[in-house]
């Protein structure tokens, strides 16, 4: 059992103070005389003291006031655990009801409260979790509007282990009127300062999740996604930081939402400089009828705290990700290194191509064959067969049970691609059920790709679909399913509604793939699921509780990749970054990368090959087996150890640099990339990360060196890409788009 010092959430009754703490951080807020709930806190850890001299009030021109009589007390000027708007607030609040009356005015005020071991469930959502009720403490804080007689129960959730807030509520509609939901925040925190960088992970198909960076100003700066999809163009994350920390120093706040649909996170700097954050489902097209007796659950927003830098945020965030939020088989499991059949061959296969594929990876070491796009329905191009998840009997005329079979018996695992939430109008499934598509009455609706969307909030969707993918699992009995949506979501309307309830729709549709997934992982828990949206479309917390591992991006251009997989890195463990040695030229970029560097960047992720070997030159294909050799061998302390980032590309477009050391410190992979080849190049040093200050390491050649040194003074990398000499003129031999990886082993003591 913890300790009352490791983790603890306490309740002073003297000054109505609640004090959420383990050995890292403090969050500390208390109940005003009429019930309002005031952040006081968040940050390192602080001795269990009364924070009540932390509350400012001064009387100041223009402000409303909650008291007759009294000139100080107003919500403007205090920060607040869960604001609303009107009750002399004027920022935006965390919570806004549309009520019988029309009015949107609530005034919330606390009830009571409850602390319970462990994490509860958020039903139909995913979260995180914990193994053992030991791992954390959870507070339920009750707060009612007196009026419409709603309740919102507050849950705060502190894990022992990691510097970790987990926050989320709970709308309960406890009087007798129907209550319009219009806006409700997972999260919203009343920072004391506006002294912060923002950074967030943007950008488009294909170049997704770029750090972009500005500083607050007075006013709102937010990232949003009104797709249906947490996006391409942000991803659903922020980071507060102090504007002189970097990746090893300095203070930072990450708040990420577990949520896969339309989200909105917003920075609202008022005229005094308290920055208010605010994450959670997206108030722009939605609403949600909550009749009398129902029950409003928001998705889970976690925030992490960092004193020590951007890479100490992000290695929490790693472990929480990799061991509370993935579940299941796969969840710290190996990965296993596969082949995708998409780039080698497209639409353009048989069993035959595809058998012969096969053979070649099972002779070079690769432990899984993934079939994509075209097997299933009447799918000769993209303009049909999306909904018929049968085999394609032109392309595969044994069935998907022979090929699988073949597969095995090499010794391999056999996966396929698939887009559930899709359907071609050329298909069995729309000319049956032409009624189940997402669309608006009386008005044609838009395509994307040639394809339109499922709607997923009609439960006999979800069944359809779930019954035909069970079919196929079991004849081929699937061992990896690649999850793949290829469109946002347009004329988004659902005729089984009512018109006060179109604004659910976006909601209902990302609850249904949530139960969709549910249902497969409970029926198939020895399944490897694979999400995939066009690539980083939705990469998100949320499809991880669901998906250990995501297609990072259809750019699988090693070069290109070395921004995305950086920015990646910010948030996700590496165990989540699908990452593929493609075929040259990029099919996406139309660059040559050297197949070295192409497996030296994949490497740092879930790895994979998407090409057809037996198109490689015999000096290529030795490489593939090398690289193969060695990722088996590291894999382990690849998806497990702690990553750092040294170098970024972001800042040097010339350099990258990162590194991942296993727990024991006893091993580390450092990985060195450069774009351009350099004439009379600098010397350089990297100065590594996470060693074992006293400890002796082989960087190569029985050269040993300290790890204080290796931190401190650096490793050299002059010319690190390749360290190969010619003899005739004594310089070394380096390239465009070249690479180095050195394994650093600790000697024994």
């Amino acid at each position: 059992m913890y300790k009352d010092n490791e983790m603890n959430i306490i309740y002073r009754s003297e000054n109505q103070q609640f004090h959420l703490f383990n050995q890292e951080i403090s969050y500390i807020f208390k109940i005003s005389e009429d019930g309002k709930l005031l952040h006081l806190y968040y940050g390192e850890n602080l001795p269990d003291n009364d924070y009540s001299h932390l509350i400012e009030m001064h009387h100041r021109p223009m402000t409303t006031y909650r008291n007759e009589n009294d000139l100080l007390y107003s919500l403007e000027h205090l920060k607040q655990e869960f604001p609303e708007y009107g009750t002399t607030d004027f920022r935006h609040p965390a919570i806004s009801l549309l009520q019988k009356n029309g009015s949107r005015l609530s005034d919330f005020v606390y009830q009571g409260y409850e602390v319970e071991e462990g994490k509860p469930k958020l039903e139909g959502l995913p979260a995180t979790y914990v193994d053992n009720n030991d791992e954390s403490k959870t507070l339920k804080v009750y707060i009612l509007d007196s009026v419409t007689n709603v309740q919102v129960e507050l849950l705060y959730t502190i894990y022992r282990d990691y510097p970790v807030i987990t926050r989320s509520a709970r709308v309960m509609n406890k009087g007798k009127d129907i209550q319009i939901i219009e806006n409700i925040s997972s999260l919203s925190l009343d920072l004391p300062d506006a002294n912060y960088e923002w950074q967030q992970l943007s950008g488009a198909w294909g170049r997704e999740r770029t750090i972009k960076s500005r500083t607050l100003q007075q006013g709102i700066q937010s990232i949003e996604s009104t797709r249906g999809i947490s996006s391409h163009q942000h991803n659903p994350f922020v980071t507060l930081k102090r504007k002189n920390t970097d990746e090893n120093q300095g203070e930072a706040i990450g708040a990420a939402l577990v949520y896969s649909g339309n989200f909105l996170i917003q920075a609202e700097v008022d005229t005094w400089d308290v920055t208010r954050l605010q994450v959670g489902i997206n108030p722009f097209g939605f609403n949600w009828k909550l009749n009398p007796g129902e029950i409003f659950t928001a998705p889970e927003a976690i925030l992490v705290y960092s004193s020590k830098g951007l890479n100490a945020m992000s290695q929490t965030f790693h472990q929480l990700f990799r061991k509370r939020l993935a579940r299941g088989k796969w969840r710290e499991k190996d990965r296993p290194v596969l082949i995708n059949n998409w780039e080698a061959t497209y639409f353009d296969f048989d069993e035959e191509k595809l058998v012969n594929i096969a053979k070649k990876a099972f002779d070079v070491g690769i432990e899984l064959f993934v079939l994509d796009d075209g097997w299933f329905g009447e799918r000769e191009n993209d303009c049909a067969g999306l909904g018929d998840w049968h085999v394609n009997p032109k392309r595969l005329p044994r069935g998907i049970g022979s090929l699988s079979e073949k597969i095995r018996s090499f010794g391999m695992k056999f996966g396929l691609w698939f887009e559930p939430e899709m359907v071609n109008k050329d298909s069995e499934l729309y000319r049956t059920h032409p009624n189940w598509i997402i669309s608006t009455p009386n008005r044609k609706p838009n395509h994307g790709r040639n394809q339109y969307v499922l709607n997923f909030g009609l439960d006999e969707v979800v069944e359809n679909i779930f019954d035909q993918m069970c079919k196929i699992i079991d004849e081929s009995n699937l061992d990896y399913i690649k999850w793949d949506m290829n469109r946002p979501l347009t004329d988004v309307f659902d005729s089984h509604l009512l018109a006060d309830q179109q604004g659910e729709v976006f909601h209902r549709y990302v609850l249904g793939v949530y139960r969709l997934y549910e249902k497969l992982i409970t029926k198939y828990p020895n399944i490897l699921f694979e999400s995939c949206s066009s690539g980083g479309g939705r990469f998100d917390p949320g499809m991880l509780h669901y998906a250990p591992q995501a297609w990072a991006s259809d750019d699988s251009d090693a070069i290109e990749r070395l921004k995305i997989q950086y920015g990646t890195s910010m948030l996700y463990p590496l165990s989540s970054i699908g990452a593929h040695v493609s075929i040259v030229p990029n099919h996406q970029t139309n660059r040559i990368t050297p197949i070295k560097t192409r497996g030296n960047v994949a490497f740092f992720g879930a790895f994979g090959y998407e090409l057809d070997l037996n198109e490689l030159s015999e000096g290529d294909l030795r490489i593939v087996k090398e690289q193969i050799a060695f990722y088996k061998k590291y894999r382990t302390i690849i998806h497990n150890g702690t990553f750092y980032r040294l170098l970024s590309p972001f800042d040097d477009d010339n350099q990258t640099a990162w590194m991942v050391v296993s727990h024991d410190k006893k091993t580390a992979i450092v990985a060195h990339y450069k774009t351009l080849n350099e004439v009379n190049a600098p010397y350089r040093r990297l100065k590594l990360k996470g060693l074992d200050n006293d400890g002796l390491y082989n960087v190569g050649q029985n050269s040993l060196r300290s790890g204080m040194e290796l931190m401190r003074a650096g490793l050299v990398c002059s010319d690190a890409s390749s360290g190969q000499i010619n003899d005739q003129n004594r310089r070394p031999e380096t390239f465009d788009f070249d690479s180095k990886i050195w394994v650093i082993t600790q000697e024994e003591k």
